[in-house]
């Protein structure tokens, strides 16, 4: 599931393409990906036709495309949801859900999704904040975020780090792939105890987090198939720079010791064994 840098690389190509851009029609080329859109994927269209969109938004993994009405197109992209940005009469792009044709008839908006676990809605007077994402807490890069108080609440917690790394209402944006980065570069076993971290050490711990999604981002994310991509089409590479997730069975870039791979919440842990320490 895409994380904070492949969404913010979604986020950013659509503030590019979109903002200021009237809807002249949305066409909905199957009903799934608008299924909480209740009253069906006709009054989905019809509701959408006409309004404008602002600059879209983010919120760790969470991303929203804001109308100027103050309403907001939520969009989930779940395991295998895309952006495309195509011209007018060129081939969809595999499993395209939804279309949305623009009145100045430049690139239409076209949402692809493969497994179909992501989705669109629109959320009244959520341009701003949704409701929906009220309760997930602040990443990393927004620069309202209180990191004394992060790095307090964390050490308040006595879940294994891992854990709490991953609870997007402590802090959002950090998935399996950034977790396991992140407590490499930082040396910490993901099933240290939270509360046993010292202060220098969670922050140090927070630091790469920041340190490796900033490069990700700076790669365009990291992309493992055809499923993750930029809304031209273009896949992200920093799949390439990893240093342990996915990695099993080969050296440790720090010690040349093998990567391992554990069990972890129904998927995987790597890290390396010698550098992290279990304690």
């Amino acid at each position: 599931m895409p994380e904070l840098p492949e969404v913010e690389v979604v986020r950013s190509g659509l503030a590019a393409a979109v903002g200021g851009r009237r809807i002249d029609r949305v066409t909905v080329l199957h009903p799934r990906p608008v299924r909480r859109h209740t009253p069906g994927p006709d009054d989905f269209a019809g509701t959408l036709a006409g309004r404008t969109f602002a600059v879209p938004r983010r919120r760790g993994k969470y991303l929203w495309l804001p109308f100027d009405d103050g309403d907001a197109l939520m969009a989930h992209l779940g395991m295998s949801g895309q952006f495309r940005l195509d011209a007018p009469g060129s081939p969809l792009p595999p499993q395209c859900r939804v279309v949305f044709t623009f009145a100045d008839d430049g690139d239409e908006l076209r949402f692809a999704d493969q497994r179909m676990f992501g989705g669109l809605w629109l959320s009244a007077g959520g341009a701003d904040l949704p409701d929906e994402v009220a309760h997930i807490a602040r990443d990393l890069f927004d620069p309202e975020l209180d990191r004394s108080a992060l790095v307090a609440d964390i050490r308040r917690r006595r879940s294994g780090i891992k854990r709490v790394l991953l609870n997007q209402t402590v802090v959002s944006g950090i998935g399996n792939i950034y977790a396991d980065e992140s407590l490499w570069r930082a040396r910490v076993h993901y099933e240290t105890p939270a509360d046993g971290l010292s202060r220098a050490r969670t922050v140090a711990l927070l630091d790469a987090a920041t340190e490796v999604m900033a490069e990700a981002l700076a790669q365009g994310g990291t992309s493992f198939d055809a499923l993750y991509v930029n809304v031209n089409g273009s896949s992200g590479y920093f799949g390439r720079s990893l240093s342990v997730y996915g990695r099993e069975g080969l050296p440790c870039l720090r010690c040349g010791r093998p990567v391992a791979r554990e069990p972890f919440m129904n998927r995987s842990s790597y890290l390396c064994r010698a550098c992290q320490r279990k304690r």
